[in-house]
């Protein structure tokens, strides 16, 4: 997905949410269960931007039908070098219904666990004010 692409690149995790569909799910490389709807996901997404360091995509690989692209990504969290991969599917209008991150090696997961449990709170209030 393009537009998602430009907008982390250039460091606008806010403007992610405009790309996000209203019943967008998120599947965390760090939480078990999964976050529904553009609230909480797009704060989750300005959450990430708080934390990840020296962000870079290396790679794109897309669906033959256009609709579903994997990023492959590098990134540092607090000091530890992090590889992962977006896995990102989107609706007929373009916007993403599905959000899916999968990171690599342990101390790096372990280390966004730490980073964005840290911004849970942030990511909470930042949803409950998008929702009302």
């Amino acid at each position: 997905m393009k537009a998602f692409r430009t907008a982390v690149e250039a460091g606008d995790f806010a403007g992610l949410g405009e790309l996000l569909a209203d019943d967008v799910v998120f599947r965390s490389p760090v939480a078990f269960k999964p976050y529904a709807g553009k609230p909480i996901v797009a704060a989750i997404l300005r959450g990430v931007g708080r934390v990840f360091e020296d962000f870079r995509y290396v790679r794109e690989l897309e669906d033959a039908d256009g609709r579903g692209s994997a990023l492959v990504f590098e990134t540092v969290v607090d000091g530890v070098s992090l590889n992962g991969i977006d896995l990102i599917r989107t609706d007929e209008h373009g916007l993403v219904t599905e959000l899916t991150v999968m990171v690599r090696p342990l101390s790096a997961s372990n280390a966004l666990a730490a980073a964005m449990a840290a911004q849970f709170d942030q990511i909470v209030a930042e949803a409950s004010g998008e929702s009302a």
